[in-house]
């Protein structure tokens, strides 16, 4: 049965990246912008620069496999127009060996890119969904929030500088603080174990992979494993819940699946799955974001010390500078016309955040960090449209508490060696920052 499982995760590997991964590499041949970017690592690491030249070469840029923009405009446009959505529209039949083949395959695990994720549905489904746990991430809910926020980053500070006090002075960033932080407060947000955090993290950082097109094999097995791993577990969950239900959103689902018969169980599970790992996945990659672009930027901080209430415009900087999610797709369900552009049903239009981010239409000098930018917030790295981040609320006020509170108990904050970048392309951060502690401010 094993051999059998791992033959039919091997064909889904290669209808769904194997397929995908000969064509970017064939196109990465001709120096195709659009597909450097999925497939260059040298663009992968830095893609600004060439979000501004395919931005130069036109409005939409056909590669033959996708469209691909980085105006700021038209990927707003595309990401809330009713005439796109993130399931493909039917196009015709799919030739009979890749249909043979998708059958064999069998489904995979559930995941974040694949119904019924709310990340991969389209209304009425999205929806029904949203609406079932929009109230656990309003305004009101943030706000109160924020004070048990500020206790998880002191007790997380402590402990790091405990640990550091005994390493030189030396921490890691993510390991110790950014992960940590927005992991606690979504699993007591979920009721999930707090202890569990890491554990999550480790499942996280492997469903993450899933966001990516063209994958190796190596990447896929490991995405799927964890993508099982989790869901295990949270099946195993909803029964602790049933017999110890409490207030919170996860109970709530519960019940909606049990009692009112409003989600099925693969709804109710990859609900849970998403909002778990989703309200870390984006925390995570702005609280380092932002310590790596403070330190590099030391006047900024400096004007943050003095005028304080440039916090949260400071956040939205981050996010519109090196944005943690950097793309986004979706289908023309129709023929249609978005922003003076004209695109045919089943295409596909890749709206490139990071580089709409640096659109210099919208933002004046777009490549410099500006803490006090006074239209810092048109970023769209939360996206646009009904696929708004419904967590972008509780990132951004994580993003504020986590930063400040760092750079307030540890201002002489610095690099202790390179940090590294995620291998990741839709999600941009580090998974590993060592810095060095201010002695003065370190407990003995």
């Amino acid at each position: 049965m094993k051999g059998t499982a791992e033959v039919r995760r091997a064909m889904r590997w290669g209808v769904r990246h194997g397929l995908i991964a000969r064509a970017v590499q064939k196109k990465l041949q001709t120096g195709d912008l659009g597909v450097r970017l999925m497939a260059d690592p040298v663009a992968i690491a830095d893609p600004f620069p060439h979000y501004d030249a395919l931005r130069a070469q036109g409005r939409l840029v056909d590669n033959g496999l996708v469209l691909n923009t980085a105006h700021h405009d038209l990927a707003t446009a595309v990401l809330r127009s009713a005439d796109f959505g993130v399931v493909e529209a039917p196009s015709g039949p799919a030739p009979a060996p890749l249909r043979l083949a998708v059958r064999a395959a069998g489904r995979g695990p559930l995941g974040p890119v694949e119904p019924p994720s709310m990340l991969a549905v389209d209304p009425p489904d999205h929806t029904r969904y949203r609406k079932l746990v929009t109230r656990a991430f309003s305004a009101r809910v943030v706000a109160a929030l924020r004070s048990r926020t500020e206790e998880i980053a002191t007790e997380l500070l402590d402990t790091m500088a405990a640990r550091a006090g005994t390493d030189g002075g030396r921490a890691d960033l993510i390991d110790d603080y950014a992960s940590l932080l927005p992991a606690t407060v979504i699993a007591e947000m979920l009721g999930a174990p707090v202890e569990m955090r890491r554990q999550f993290l480790d499942w996280g950082a492997g469903a993450a992979l899933s966001l990516d097109a063209g994958l190796t094999y190596r990447d896929f097995r490991r995405s799927e494993r964890d993508l099982e791993s989790l869901h295990r577990w949270m099946l195993g969950h909803f029964a602790h819940i049933r017999r110890n239900p409490g207030d919170n959103i996860l109970s709530a689902l519960v019940h909606a699946h049990d009692e009112e018969g409003r989600l099925t169980e693969d709804e109710l599970s990859s609900i849970a799955m998403l909002l778990l790992a989703a309200g870390f996945e984006t925390t995570v990659n702005l609280i380092g974001n932002g310590a790596a672009l403070l330190t590099a930027h030391p006047e900024q901080l400096e004007l943050l010390r003095a005028e304080p209430s440039h916090w949260p415009g400071a956040v939205d900087e981050v996010l519109r500078y090196d944005s943690p999610v950097q793309r986004t797709g979706r289908v023309a369900q129709r023929d249609t016309e978005v922003a003076g552009e004209r695109v045919r049903r089943g295409r596909v239009v890749v709206t490139l955040l990071g580089g709409a981010n640096r659109d210099p239409a919208v933002f004046t000098d777009p490549h410099r960090f500006d803490v006090t930018r006074e239209n810092a917030g048109s970023h769209v790295a939360f996206s646009s449209g009904i696929h708004y981040c419904l967590g972008a609320g509780l990132a951004k006020m994580e993003g504020e508490v986590g930063l400040r509170a760092l750079f307030d108990r540890f201002p002489a904050l610095t690099p202790a060696a390179p940090p590294h970048r995620r291998p990741t392309r839709v999600l941009r951060g580090y998974d590993a920052m060592p810095v060095r502690l201010s002695p003065a401010t370190v407990d003995a």
